[in-house]
């Protein structure tokens, strides 16, 4: 049927696109989701009160540029200023932070995006340990970048 255009439907608000179907059914596997939490009258601590559940905690990093947050945070008092008593600790490598970790000397870490849940799974450490781990924040999902303004980069 060449040169044939198809013709259009008459009743164009009643179709449903791929795009639509998708966005309902996100919104609604989210509902189902936040149906299962707890309400949010003292907020999401599971402490009691404003105090953290535990003050003294060693916290691992390895010497990159995205362990900034780690180390700045101790540098300018954050840890103290919210009632922590931190210990940052360079560590040598990421099989060392999550060795740490597994055997709790560490009670937190700049790591791999990936070990976490490696870990949690039993794929790596010693003779395939399994140890939970949570994700409390995540800061960078395996990428880095410089970004520049526009009138630098037309500089050059």
């Amino acid at each position: 049927m060449k040169g044939e255009e198809m013709p259009e439907s008459s009743n164009k608000k009643n179709e449903i696109t791929r795009r639509h179907f998708l966005g309902a059914a996100g919104l609604s596997a989210l509902g189902v989701l936040l149906s299962g939490l707890p309400p949010l009258a003292g907020g999401l601590f599971a402490g009691t009160g404003d105090t953290p559940e535990t003050s003294k905690l060693k916290v691992g990093f390895i010497p990159l540029t995205d362990c900034a947050s780690v180390v700045m945070a101790y540098e300018l008092g954050l840890y103290k200023k919210y009632g922590l008593e931190v210990i940052v600790s360079k560590e040598a490598s990421w099989a060392g932070v999550r060795d740490k970790l597994t055997i709790g000397e560490l009670q937190a870490s700049h790591i791999l995006y990936g070990m976490p849940y490696a870990s949690t799974l039993g794929i790596t450490g010693a003779e395939g340990q399994k140890k939970e781990m949570i994700i409390p924040m995540a800061i960078n999902h395996n990428g880095q970048a410089i970004t520049l303004s526009a009138d630098l980069k037309k500089k050059g």
